[in-house]
């Protein structure tokens, strides 16, 4: 490892739904940006946002990457891999700002399937309680009451 990449934070890695390629943000260029580099080979990686990013998710056509900007903006882009990389347009999905941000490193939202529908944690202002139940599927089994 040379001594930049020492000093780098690289967060959100991802990989793109043939498992060839991940995405993930680093700091190397002073700000939090988003890139792509061939995997599991080492190799040449390309920034896919310009502006800032964050919390890169590949959808599951595998032919566009989603990030969140610092503007709290969820964006979309066209990524081609094959035969050579390409990043095409970036465009503004919708605002995001109502919803969880990175929380320890990872991307707190998902995608379903059919690349059409996205599923996020919302922000509601009150206290972040973890509740963990043991023994849930008999506490299921006793309120169905089988």
């Amino acid at each position: 490892m040379s001594e930049i990449t020492a000093r780098l934070t690289e967060i959100n890695p991802t990989l793109s739904p043939d498992g060839n390629c991940l995405a993930y943000s680093s700091e190397e260029s002073g700000r939090r940006e988003v890139y792509v580099r061939p995997f599991p080979q080492r190799g040449g990686r390309w920034q896919v946002s310009t502006d800032g990013g964050v919390e890169p998710l590949w959808a599951h056509s595998g032919r566009e990457l989603i990030y969140r900007n610092p503007a709290n903006e969820l964006m979309s882009v066209d990524v081609r891999t094959e035969p050579t990389s390409s990043v095409g347009a970036r465009r503004v999905l919708f605002d995001a700002s109502d919803y969880e941000r990175d929380l320890l490193a990872h991307v707190p939202y998902h995608i379903t399937p059919d690349d059409q529908t996205f599923v996020f944690i919302k922000q509601d202002g009150g206290s972040r309680d973890l509740v963990v139940v043991l023994n849930w599927f008999e506490e299921l089994q006793g309120r169905v009451g089988q």
